[in-house]
């Protein structure tokens, strides 16, 4: 079987890669450095790099010819939430390239597509009940615009499926944690900086998490079993960030912040401290549209992803274990 993943050096994508290829996959991995993918995937079996990304897709997508699968995990997101305007950024990468690189496999003749979107298209129920996939959530209501603009790429994708014949299933990853996380995301700054002790306290919260490397498999299996339309909500635990650092110092041995801080104070100083890393021109530790997602407190069930493509999700504590194992082997966490 031959794949071919765009991301491949993202959380989600490495920890793709490395499983396709154990499992006897041929691997043809886009990245945009090769330097990077090099240091990240060297040494596997069975994987070649390409080098490019969704901005030049004319100069790779041949590459694509032969492949039974093409797994796109690939995305305008990290930047997205940063002070400024990024909506051209996320429509072009997230809506546009998408369906352009979805036309580019049908024509090289790729059998079927895996695509990423979020768990932030789900909408959360006014009851307090645990949303599943059928709760789609429209553009307009989303927290921030990244989340908007995967909606936006959501409905363009199933329009894109009524007039095609290559079959398309969408998995809805929750935050996700785990080793391999190079960028860093904001999960594995959250666990630099929890190792690094510079958070300075935890504040109301609520989130859904799930491993990468869970996510990786729920996209092999709904390579392999998953009928073109289908969705899945890919969401294990529901945590906060008081739980998380008390897992987080039991993995690392180091003290976590015991102070909490009200949501108005929380809101308050993630407003200044954008406006105060924007005229020196870095970035915030905690940005005003991350801490919407943390503090929505929306539970989504990962249930159908266990039902119909027999997942199994690992334990919160060895997520964050292997996750700060990995940093300190990689030499990014104290």
């Amino acid at each position: 079987m031959r794949a071919f993943v765009t991301g491949g050096t993202g959380l989600l994508g490495n920890n793709l890669v490395r499983q396709l290829a154990e499992q006897g996959w041929q691997v043809r991995a886009l990245a945009r450095s090769a330097e990077k993918a090099a240091r990240m995937l060297g040494g596997l079996a069975n994987v070649e790099i390409v080098e490019g990304d969704l901005g030049d897709m004319g100069k790779w997508a041949g590459r694509m010819d032969g492949c039974d699968a093409l797994f796109h995990t690939a995305a305008y997101f990290r930047e997205s939430f940063r002070q400024g305007s990024h909506r051209s950024g996320l429509e072009q990468t997230n809506v546009a390239n998408a369906i352009r690189l979805f036309e580019l496999a049908e024509k090289y003749g790729v059998g079927k597509i895996v695509h990423t979107s979020t768990n932030a298209t789900i909408r959360k129920r006014p009851d307090g009940e645990v949303s599943v996939e059928s709760d789609r959530m429209e553009p307009d209501e989303a927290l921030n615009p990244y989340g908007r603009s995967k909606a936006v790429g959501d409905l363009a994708i199933e329009e894109f499926s009524r007039s095609h014949r290559v079959p398309i299933v969408t998995v809805h990853p929750a935050w996700m944690f785990g080793p391999g996380d190079a960028g860093p995301t904001g999960s594995g700054q959250l666990v630099l900086n929890f190792l690094g002790r510079k958070l300075p306290g935890s504040f109301p919260s609520g989130i859904d998490v799930v491993d990468a490397r869970d996510a990786a498999a729920a996209m092999i299996r709904a390579a392999d079993r998953a009928p073109g339309g289908e969705r899945y909500i890919l969401s294990a635990h529901y945590t906060s960030l008081e739980e998380l650092f008390r897992i987080l110092e039991k993995v690392s041995g180091v003290w976590g912040p015991a102070k909490k801080y009200p949501l108005p104070l929380v809101y308050f100083s993630a407003w200044m401290s954008e406006r105060i890393a924007s005229w020196r021109n870095k970035e915030t530790a905690l940005s005003v549209e991350e801490l919407k997602v943390m503090t929505e407190r929306k539970r989504t069930s990962g249930a159908k992803a266990v039902r119909e493509l027999g997942l199994a999700y690992r334990p919160l504590e060895e997520t964050l274990r292997d996750t700060v194992a990995w940093y300190r082997e990689s030499g990014m966490g104290s």
